[in-house]
């Protein structure tokens, strides 16, 4: 479902790829891993059906191949089942898994009674579409991609038509810092310009970059979106919410704001 621990999702992995790599379902990274500590996963002459996790019970097919060879501690060699090609990044199944992420290779029997297909799309999966303000948390890769048009467009849509008070977690450390965009390109401005300088101009955020560098705001940073406004709402009370927050959160004391 992840890669590791607190890695990427194997679903934004697939969204990167390109068309031809999806329905060639040639997408490596997210299928078909060898092994489960030092036992194999395949052997030779297996057929193996890959998903990747849309939702906590719901399944989208991203290949289906015969296993050639399973090299030590590496993803298998394989050859792609070309007649199901059709369906790859097309067809949903609902089957109920449960959330055990050290183990992700199953034997077909046990589930063939418990899957049943959702839908066929009639194009491929081009990512989840947006939920509504109240549901927007995005780590910063996720958010990256979504701002450089990889996945999500509705994201960056919804984002550019509201102004909006905003959260940054170090999930590293837990500290936070809280935000606003008062501007008229909204939230999604404001968030790019984190994107593009990693702290956004704040004192402390440009201690933490200066101290620690890129890698970490890309590693360890979520963005939240606390409140919304119109892109019409009055900026001062948008600043008076901010101090709420920063206040009620204790963020100047325990977190990345200076003031």
């Amino acid at each position: 479902m992840t890669e590791g621990s607190g890695g990427d999702s194997y679903i934004d992995l697939w969204l990167e790829h390109s068309e031809k790599d999806k329905t060639a379902g040639k997408c490596n990274e997210c299928s078909f891993w060898g092994w489960y500590g030092n036992k194999r996963n395949f052997y030779p002459g297996n057929i193996v059906f890959s998903f990747v996790r849309l939702k906590t019970d719901e399944w989208l097919l991203i290949s289906v191949a015969e296993i050639e060879d399973v090299p030590e501690n590496s993803r298998a060699s394989v050859k792609i089942c070309k007649k199901y090609s059709s369906l790859f990044g097309r067809l949903i199944i609902k089957c109920e898994k449960g959330n055990t992420f050290s183990r992700y290779v199953f034997n077909l029997s046990n589930y063939l009674e418990k899957a049943i297909v959702k839908e066929i799309l009639p194009c491929l999966y081009s990512g989840e579409t947006f939920e509504g303000y109240d549901k927007v948390n995005l780590p910063y890769r996720k958010l990256n991609d979504i701002f450089n048009g990889k996945i999500l467009p509705s994201y960056y849509e919804a984002l550019q038509k509201i102004l909006g008070v905003y959260c940054l977690t170090d999930t590293k450390t837990g500290k936070l810092y809280i935000g606003s965009s008062t501007g008229s390109g909204g939230v999604a401005q404001r968030w790019g310009n984190y994107l593009d300088s990693r702290h956004g101009g704040n004192v402390k955020l440009i201690e933490l970059y200066e101290k620690k560098g890129a890698d970490y705001f890309e590693k360890y940073f979520t963005f939240t979106l606390l409140e919304y406004f119109s892109l019409s709402y009055d900026p001062e009370k948008i600043i008076e919410r901010e101090q709420y927050w920063k206040h009620c959160l204790n963020t100047i004391e325990h977190g990345y704001n200076d003031n």
